[in-house]
């Protein structure tokens, strides 16, 4: 993927970071989806593993010894069968010294190396597992529990990852960019496409192949949905209807395993109402405030509630919300439309590092998550630094089932209009979600071409496409 180089630099600055012991960074297996000769495809190999070692095939373990000051690739060479199914491959001593490691041996000689340093009493620095064949792996090697693996993984490692993998060189950022070139082609083609008499499924199935038409993935299950107030709504078998809103929430995951994620809202006819409109605005300006506000230093919590303010002033503005914002938002009653936070870190992992730990990743000993709904799906807290990128994804949300649950406990009643509010229950939601990156003084957004999202730029390229 990229130079050797890059991956010698990076397991030394781990090295440095992690100061002792053995670390041990497991690479994917295949994965079965009905019987065992019937995996997923393409096969996804874990991104840690990815970023310190760069190879993308199954059945690999990386083996760092610190004290030692080496490097070890664990893997078994394909064998003539596998050969004559699926053509030669590369030797375990072709990958290693691809990516500039001196050692290889195979995957028996791994209970080898962990029996010796549990008899040394050495420190084994692993992640948090989240595939129970690595599970199983690690019961294995170490004899520690499943259920027990999350709290023994190494919190040195994670870290140590954490602190590496937040900070995106710019070969990392033109990846993205990438991604983000193929996210437009999905998005753009899923505009297209949307009109009356089409089913969710088709729609999402056009989204879903254009990304594997440019050689990429989806970096994960597209959601597209005329009930855009279900956060996670996948493609149903409904047919699009005239007057309805269309919500496309998909990304890209690139030939080298980086992702976008974007998210965009438009009507099925190609033409919003004046009421739609007025709900779209009010989720275009808090999209675009945050352009404004978010630089290094800022914490990204600030962002998320300078935005909560500003999307507080407007819904009073139309009269769905009342009452003093600063109040209004302290309570959390603006969560009724925005019960989510307002973007993740983005890299190889789409909800990037997530399996390290929200606590690590998002946050630090400075700020933790909120346990405030809505607040608390909030993935990310801490202070933004340069190279760090993040997602833009504001939206505003008419969930019957939340109104009336919040409406007859009388909740927040002050600050919400319940009157007007029940008047909105069939409007769906809205969201549009962008990818940020945090530059020496400010932000941008990532991607050479923008998927149209201001009002009148998606009515004219739904009416010219």
């Amino acid at each position: 993927m990229f130079s050797k180089e890059t991956y010698v630099s990076r397991r030394a600055e781990l090295r440095k970071l992690v100061k002792s012991g053995i670390v041990i960074l497991f690479g994917n297996n295949d994965s079965p989806v009905n019987y065992p000769s019937n995996s997923y495809y393409p096969f996804r190999q874990d991104s840690s593993f990815l970023y310190y070692f760069g190879l993308n095939r199954d059945g690999l373990v990386g083996v760092i010894d610190i004290d030692e000051g080496t490097e070890t690739l664990v893997g078994n060479d394909i064998d003539i069968e596998d050969i004559v199914w699926f053509g030669s491959v590369n030797s375990v001593k072709d990958m290693a010294e691809s990516v500039g490691v001196a050692n290889t041996a195979p995957m028996k000689s791994l209970q080898i190396i962990c029996n010796n340093a549990l008899k040394q009493k050495r420190p084994i620095h692993f992640l948090p597992p989240y595939r129970y064949d690595t599970k199983l792996q690690i019961f294995d090697l170490l004899g520690i529990h499943p259920n027990q693996q999350k709290e023994a993984a190494s919190l040195e490692l994670i870290k140590a990852v954490v602190k590496m993998r937040s900070t995106k060189e710019p070969q990392e950022i033109a990846e993205i960019e990438d991604a983000c070139s193929i996210g437009y082609k999905m998005h753009t083609t899923a505009m297209r496409l949307t009109k009356p008499g089409f089913t969710e499924k088709f729609i999402g199935g056009q989204v879903d192949g254009t990304a594997h038409s440019y050689g990429a993935m989806v970096s994960f299950a597209t959601i597209f949905t005329q009930h855009g107030e279900i956060m996670h709504g996948t493609p149903s078998w409904d047919v699009l209807e005239s007057g309805r809103l269309a919500l496309c929430d998909s990304g890209a995951e690139n030939r080298n395993n980086y992702c976008s994620d974007n998210t965009r809202t438009y009507p099925v006819n190609g033409k919003f109402t004046q009421r739609q409109r007025e709900i779209y605005s009010i989720v275009e300006a808090c999209h675009d405030y945050v352009l404004d506000v978010a630089k290094p230093g800022v914490k990204w919590y600030d962002v998320h509630m300078a935005v909560c303010r500003l999307m507080t002033d407007k819904l009073k503005e139309i009269g769905l919300m009342k009452g003093d914002t600063e109040e209004a938002v302290r309570a959390g009653a603006h969560a009724m439309f925005l019960p989510h936070g307002l973007g993740h870190m983005m890299g190889m992992d789409v909800h990037d590092m997530e399996g390290l730990g929200q606590n690590y990743v998002g946050f630090d000993d400075e700020i933790q998550p909120s346990t405030q709904f809505g607040t608390n799906c909030l993935r990310m807290g801490r202070r933004l630094e340069k190279g760090f990128v993040v997602t833009d994804e504001p939206g505003i949300y008419f969930i019957p089932a939340l109104i009336d649950d919040w409406k007859s406990q009388g909740l927040h009643k002050d600050f919400i209009n319940y009157e007007m509010l029940e008047t909105y229950k069939d409007f769906g939601g809205i969201r549009i979600e962008d990818d940020l990156l945090i530059t020496d003084d400010g932000c941008r957004f990532l991607g050479t071409e923008r998927i149209p999202y201001h009002p009148d730029d998606v009515e004219e390229f739904m009416r010219n496409n």
